[in-house]
């Protein structure tokens, strides 16, 4: 079992190294690209806007609590704010692109390998990785970048409403922590994870659709196991990416 486990972690990094190289390659396949992106795109904006207002709110509210417990509500802004853009917000779109598009792209690319295309492709000498792995992958990651800044203006907006209007918090002081404490450095790293979520996203759900296993059913539990790797591999890289990220940035003012 362990080894079986080591193994196609060994592939699915091989995958990622195949991809990353393949970016560079010609010709670029950008029709498909644009394809996918306005797929992916599609079917997570609303979503994404829809879930951001209440996490934003939540964090507000619970931000804003908790700071009132401790005298200093002038905090509620800055704190609240950082928290939806440095985390909420990357962790959202991926989680988002890993259940809807990368669905659909596992889905995909698992039906064309039962039907033994890809097969055929290489047969003819057309790389699938080349001509169906690239164009995805990358249009996750554009989307989950664009989605990122969605995210973190609609759920900022989301818990400054809350803040104000539901614990009597005042738009000066919310605005006057924001600018005290937020730096440009902290929509950087959030951009970055974006970035990251969406390769991530995009190689698995790929890694997944070209190794299915017993036919049609294979398929659908590809699926499934690849947005629950999804899901695991981003919060154990966010955490990395998080730890490193306010070692190497010390916090505005510090």
């Amino acid at each position: 079992m362990i080894t079986g486990a080591l193994r196609q972690t060994g592939r699915l990094f091989a995958l990622a190294a195949e991809v990353s190289r393949a970016i560079f390659r010609r010709p670029f396949q950008f029709r498909e690209f644009v394809e996918q992106f306005w797929f992916i795109a599609g079917v997570t904006v609303l979503p994404a806007a829809l879930v951001s207002i209440p996490f934003g709110a939540v964090i507000a509210l619970q931000v804003g609590s908790l700071t009132q417990q401790l005298g200093a509500q002038s905090f509620t802004g800055g704190a609240s704010v950082l928290a939806v853009v440095q985390q909420a917000s990357p962790l959202i779109v991926a989680l988002l692109i890993a259940g809807a598009g990368g669905s659909a792209i596992c889905a995909d690319l698992g039906s064309r390998t039962i039907r033994e295309e890809l097969d055929a492709m290489e047969v003819m000498g057309v790389s699938p990785v080349q001509r169906l792995v690239v164009p995805r992958v990358l249009a996750t990651m554009a989307v989950a970048v664009l989605l990122n800044g969605l995210v973190s203006v609609v759920g900022t907006l989301g818990g400054y409403f809350f803040n104000v209007i539901l614990q009597d918090g005042t738009p000066g002081a919310y605005l006057s922590s924001f600018s005290a404490l937020a730096q440009l450095s902290d929509l950087y790293i959030s951009e970055l994870k974006a970035l990251v979520f969406g390769f991530i996203a995009g190689v698995v759900a790929a890694y997944r659709g070209l190794n299915p296993r017993g036919g049609p059913k294979g398929v659908g539990d590809a699926v499934n196991q690849s947005v629950v790797i999804t899901f695991l591999l981003l919060f154990f890289v966010n955490m990395v990416m998080t730890a490193i990220y306010l070692q190497i940035v010390p916090p505005k003012g510090g």
